[in-house]
């Protein structure tokens, strides 16, 4: 790829990633294959000196990325350098490349339209430990937005982007904020250039509100002057929709009936995070991104719990449910056991304490307790079986087809047949059956089923054969 234009001895320009009202950003490449991601400001620097008020704002902007970058953070961008660039003497900083899409582009196709609870809960995590480091420093973002926040394909992390509005004066930032694309996620005080920590947590709660319905509570209708004015109206004045109806009327129809159910149930720590960050004035809010952080880990800790001990209470409950049917059934064997103790003193036994069982003459034994409630329920289970035995018996079988019998001669129906082996039973023959048998012997004069059928082929032949006209 040819260079648009030279940024530095060293350092490649790859070509434009994004514009916008702070700037541009390029990708580019150090010396060998290492690829890095540098913002050009569009403001020009004249003199390297105090007397240029652009390059007073460029150091004070370098001085405060290097002061987040003083501890590394996994969800803040790193900054690697920064100087000027030799053709055109615009100032440039040079971050760590990101890999991947922003958060904005995760709710576009062919992605869902809105994201699931658990990747919620970690983007909230995420972005909240990302301006807690910032808030821990003294820097306030002020530019918190879906598309400062990309995914790393690599790392799995969301990292937060773009620091320009964090180093500019109330008059630079009001400006700025007129021109730029971002209303929908400002907040009220914001519109009049203040910026205070409240406001990033406000920012933070207009992305969880997107990300967990697809919209943000105030759209931008068109990009014009009274579309932005009507959303600036909204913030400072308008309450927000209502956050579990929205999630309802964006869950994807693809998802299954269980996991629209599932995903509808936003956990109720989240539903007040989001409430809270989304207030109107910032003294009702947190006071911060570290105590927002706070807030997110023990509401996740206390969901957690609350998880664990609806699976107790649920074994606990069947573990009751069971020792209250063993409780419902000791009356019946308490009972059984009072029946067998009036046979046994029925056969004119006596209950030797001693022994622990029924003895007859004082020193026969009879039958312990628990041996003779033993046989009892053996009895009980064989004449259960017997009878599923009888029930499920499979019933005689009629069969119409004529069927030859060794030793009994031809069976016409109806004839019964055993059910398990499909064979004739001789012996159920009626006497209605016997007679006819008698009187085909007699018709066949023979005295003998095999001299019967003997004779029958070659009658049957003849009858055919004088039928067709051959005798």
């Amino acid at each position: 790829m040819s260079k648009v234009f030279t940024i530095t001895e060293g350092l490649e320009n790859l070509g434009a990633l994004r514009t916008g009202g702070q700037g541009s950003v390029y990708k580019g490449r150090r010396m060998g294959p290492i690829i890095t991601a540098v913002k050009l400001l569009p403001t020009p620097i004249y003199s390297e000196s105090d007397e240029d008020k652009n390059f007073r704002n460029f150091q004070n902007e370098v001085a405060k990325l290097q002061k987040v970058n003083e501890i590394a953070n996994p969800n803040v961008v790193k900054f690697l350098s920064s100087g000027i660039t030799e053709s055109g003497s615009l100032p440039y900083i040079e971050m760590e490349y990101i890999e991947g899409p922003d958060l904005c582009e995760l709710l576009q196709p062919p992605h869902e339209k809105i994201f699931m609870l658990q990747e919620v809960s970690r983007v909230a995590y995420q972005l909240a430990n990302a301006l807690a480091h910032c808030h821990q420093v003294g820097i306030k973002h002020g530019d918190i937005k879906s598309n400062n926040v990309k995914y790393n394909i690599h790392t799995g992390n969301y990292v937060l982007l773009d620091f320009g509005l964090a180093i500019m004066t109330e008059e630079q930032r009001r400006t700025s904020i007129r021109n730029a694309g971002a209303i929908e996620f400002m907040a009220p005080e914001q519109q009049e250039g203040h910026m205070l920590p409240q406001t990033d947590v406000y920012s933070f709660g207009i992305i969880m509100y997107e990300l967990l319905t697809g919209l943000v509570p105030f759209p931008l209708q068109g990009n014009h002057e009274t579309g932005r004015n009507s959303v600036m109206i909204a913030h400072l004045e308008a309450p927000v929709p209502d956050l579990v109806a929205a999630r309802r009327a964006a869950l994807p129809q693809s998802w299954p009936a269980e996991k629209q159910a599932i995903e509808l149930h936003v956990p109720q720590w989240l539903l007040q995070v989001v409430s809270k960050c989304l207030e109107k004035k910032p003294e009702n809010r947190y006071s911060n991104a570290i105590e927002l952080k706070d807030a997110i880990v023990n509401g996740s800790l206390s969901a957690d719990t609350q998880g664990q001990q609806g699976i107790l209470l649920k074994e606990n409950e069947r573990l009751q449910a069971e020792l209250s049917q063993q409780q419902e059934s000791k009356p019946q064997k308490d009972k059984l056991i009072t029946s067998l103790e009036s046979i046994a003193i029925a056969a004119g036994a006596k209950y030797n304490k001693a022994e622990g069982r029924y003895v007859q003459n004082g020193s026969i034994k009879v039958i312990s307790k628990a041996a003779f409630a033993g046989l009892v329920t053996v009895a009980i289970v064989f004449m259960a079986l017997s009878l599923f035995a009888f029930l499920t018996k499979k019933p005689p079988v009629i069969d119409n087809r004529p069927i030859y019998t060794t030793g009994k001669g031809y069976m016409h129906p109806p004839y019964v047949l055993d059910p398990y082996s499909d064979k004739p039973v001789i012996d159920a023959i009626t006497a209605t059956e016997i007679k006819r048998v008698a009187w085909k012997k007699r018709k066949a004069r023979a005295d003998s089923i095999a001299t019967a059928r003997r004779r029958a082929v070659p009658v049957v032949k003849k009858k055919r054969k004088k039928f067709l006209g051959i005798f």
